[in-house]
């Protein structure tokens, strides 16, 4: 078996733990499957945490020459600040739709640029899926999108703290190799 472990640095993996919290936290109220928690109660985890937290670390993998996670994290960082920040206030639906859109875009990006191996590529994979179905949904007023949506986030979060708890606990991250069948050779 290939216990080939991705650890990144302290600052990764810190980032992972702060973005699995918020993205659990602000998927968890989007499904409203928990009785009275909706995401307007995410919003101060989303502000320090998914915000300032990740924004910071961000930096401080900029400083580290993590050029992917220091982009990633900062991005990320700019993101949950501002959706913290502007959360009570009136916005209409096509407004906060075109600010979930502009961030999905921003994630496919951070999906296609993933250095960080499997774990990160899948964690923004998801939380794209996530902000493109709350902006069809918001877009379109379908609550349901929404649900959808949150479920994706809660995904996302999940693999985040995975990735997270992998590299401190030194669990593999990646999948078996197979040997290439009778027959069959290998190029390279």
């Amino acid at each position: 078996m290939d216990n080939d472990v991705s650890a990144g640095g302290t600052t990764t993996i810190v980032g992972r733990l702060a973005l699995g919290v918020t993205l659990l936290a602000f998927g968890l109220g989007s499904t409203k499957v928990i009785d009275g928690v909706t995401t307007a109660d995410a919003v101060s985890l989303a502000h320090y945490v998914g915000g300032v937290a990740l924004f910071v670390v961000g930096l401080l993998a900029f400083r580290d020459r993590d050029t992917a996670a220091g982009t990633a994290f900062s991005a990320l960082g700019a993101l949950w600040f501002t959706w913290a920040v502007t959360a009570g206030n009136q916005m209409s639906d096509h407004a906060a739709g075109l600010f979930l859109l502009l961030f999905a875009l921003v994630t496919l990006s951070l999906t296609l640029g993933a250095s960080g191996g499997l774990l990160d590529q899948g964690t923004y994979g998801l939380f794209f899926v996530s902000l493109l179905l709350l902006a069809i949904g918001r877009l379109a007023g379908n609550d349901a999108l929404g649900k959808v949506g949150g479920w994706f986030a809660v995904a996302a979060g999940a693999v985040a703290w995975y990735a997270a708890t992998a590299a401190l606990a030194h669990w593999p991250t990646t999948l078996p190799r197979r040997a290439a069948g009778r027959g069959v050779t290998a190029a390279g």
